[in-house]
């Protein structure tokens, strides 16, 4: 059995949707769109680093998708198993193909929980120590953690090597984790340590050069090229390989949160629209798939070399939608994506630097001021504006 769309889009999360309302809103929009997505449930993931910093519930976090499914576009509720491009069929789970004239890739990034070992059987468990903002099940366990650290403890925060989702909230949870501790009178004598499989603190000089200070004052040990490979939770230690040479070394815990690596999703990786990476292999600017000129990709799943975040797909849909609608008239693709993202990067309560840059990794700036500084006004922004913005702005394609 199969159905046949004109547009399908595999993903159903912020890049799916976003581009879904914004095809149907169009005046050129296709006479029928199909959404993959198993998942009932939206989540505005963006603001787990505030719940896990005991700001908000969890809870706000959550819709129902059936709510922003754009008008007109049809809902599987089924997962995307594979891609059969010359036969322009997408391969799903339960065994149907759906095929397409035209096909958008967002299927989002896969969390290896299981990439870690240790990692799976102790996050979120109460009293292991082991917290991961990662999760709508696991986030609320890092406030209470926080909570429960003692006196003079030992706290850990790992960034892996792989790619991931919002580069920046690694030391986000860290920086507010830090404030809670003081206000808390148990910082004296503790030590907290960022550990990063990566080279230093942030891609763009200006925004990494005002993470350092932030560092420097609070004073965090830093441990570059090094990456987390297992957790003994029964002894509260953490393994990390020093990449570059090195060996292996084991640091105690009380607190440790843990950001998984991660990777694209298992159908895709190793398939007919996977580059050697795994990802999407799309052009950067047109994000018109390099083989299959019907098949385009945004968000976490493609190969894009800019920074996997929310405020990216904000500017990478109207450029893909564009581009789309031009292939369908049979005009060139005139829409470009510059590699603009953006990381609103929380260094403690009701502080917030707001890096916004491009694929050149130079600032690429919205606001008349100097970002680079920290500011009440862009925690307020990213505490309040921003959430506002996604649920009644992004997914209803209105921005």
């Amino acid at each position: 059995m199969s159905q046949h769309f004109e547009v399908v889009i595999v993903g159903g999360g912020t890049a799916g949707l976003t581009v879904a309302s914004r095809l149907a809103a169009s005046p050129e929009a296709p006479d029928s769109i199909a959404i993959i997505e198993p998942s009932e449930r939206h989540f505005y993931q963006p603001i787990w680093t505030l719940v896990g910093g005991g700001v908000f519930d969890r809870s706000i976090s959550l819709r129902d998708e059936a709510d922003y499914i754009p008008p007109g576009a049809s809902w599987i509720r089924d997962a995307a198993a594979g891609f059969d491009p010359e036969n322009r069929a997408v391969l799903l789970r339960s065994g149907e193909a759906i095929t397409y004239d035209q096909l958008v890739v967002a299927a989002g990034i896969r969390i290896l929980w299981d990439g870690i070992p240790g990692l799976k059987e102790a996050v979120g468990k109460a009293g292991s120590g082991v917290v991961s903002n990662y999760s709508f099940d696991t986030v609320e366990a890092t406030w209470a953690a926080i909570q429960a650290f003692p006196k003079g403890g030992k706290a850990l925060f790992t960034h892996p090597a792989t790619p991931i989702k919002c580069g920046g909230a690694p030391m986000k949870i860290m920086f507010l984790a830090d404030d809670a501790f003081r206000r808390q009178g148990v910082r004296d004598g503790a030590s907290i340590t960022f550990a990063k499989g990566g080279a230093g603190l942030f891609s763009v000089k200006k925004y990494a050069d005002a993470l350092a200070r932030v560092v420097e004052r609070k004073g965090i040990e830093t441990r570059f090229n090094t990456n987390l490979v297992e957790l003994r939770p029964a002894r509260k230690e953490a393994v990390f390989e020093q990449l570059g040479g090195g060996g292996q070394v084991v640091l105690p815990y009380d607190l440790i949160h843990v950001t998984p690596p991660m990777g694209p999703p298992d159908f895709i990786q190793g398939g007919p629209l996977a580059d050697a990476g795994g990802w999407v292999d799309v052009d950067k600017y047109t994000l018109q798939h390099k083989r299959h000129p019907e098949v385009f990709s945004l968000g976490d799943c493609s190969n894009l070399p800019t920074s996997k975040t929310g405020a990216a797909i904000r500017k990478q849909a109207p450029a893909l939608v564009e581009n789309l609608l031009s292939l369908r008239a049979g005009r060139p693709l005139t829409a470009r994506y510059d590699g603009y993202t953006s990381c609103p990067l929380v260094t403690g309560y009701g502080k917030l630097i707001l890096a916004e840059f491009d694929y050149d990794n130079q600032p690429a700036e919205s606001f008349p001021f100097d970002q680079g500084q920290e500011r009440y006004s862009m925690y307020a922004l990213k505490a309040y504006a921003l959430p506002e913005m996604y649920w009644n702005g992004m997914l209803r394609g209105r921005m």
